[in-house]
C-alpha cells in the first residue's frame, strides 16, 4: 500500500513546476513593467463649462496647456470655476483622473504568489525526502 510521501512527491513536484516555470517570468515581466512605468503627477485644473460637460482647464509639468471634457451627471460634484486637483500621467497628459492613480501590477503579483508557491512546495519536498 503506499504511503503519503508516496502521494505527495509527485502532487509536490507538479506544483513546485506549476510556481516556478510561469512564476519567475511573470516576476521578470512585471519588475520590466513596473520600471518602465511614467509617473503620475498632480496639478490644479479649472472647470468651466462646455455645454453638456464640465470642462477641465490645466498645464502640465512644461507648461503645456490642456483641456478635457468630463460628462456631467446628476450629482456632478464639479462646479465653474473653482479649481480641483488633478492627476495626469506625464508620458501620456491625456490620461487623467480626479483621483489619485492606483499602480496595479496585476502580472507581478501573479508571478510573486506563483514563485512563493514553487519554493515552497520545493523545501516541502525536501522534508518529506527527509521523513
Amino acid at each position: 500500500m503506499p504511503g503519503p510521501a508516496d502521494v505527495l512527491g509527485p502532487i509536490l513536484e507538479l506544483m513546485t513546476w506549476v510556481g516556478f516555470v510561469p512564476g519567475i517570468p511573470l516576476l521578470v515581466t512585471g519588475w520590466i513593467m513596473a520600471r518602465r512605468r511614467c509617473h503620475w503627477t498632480s496639478t490644479t485644473a479649472e472647470v468651466f463649462d462646455a455645454g453638456r460637460y464640465k470642462g477641465l482647464r490645466w498645464l502640465d509639468s512644461a507648461n503645456t496647456p490642456h483641456l478635457s471634457l468630463h460628462a456631467l451627471t446628476v450629482n456632478s460634484p464639479l462646479e465653474s470655476g473653482e479649481n480641483i486637483e488633478l492627476h495626469y500621467d506625464q508620458c501620456h497628459p491625456a490620461r487623467w483622473s480626479l483621483g489619485p492613480p492606483r499602480h496595479d501590477n496585476t502580472v507581478l503579483i501573479v508571478g510573486w504568489i506563483l514563485t512563493v508557491l514553487g519554493i515552497l512546495c520545493t523545501v516541502a519536498g525536501f522534508v518529506l525526502l527527509m521523513l
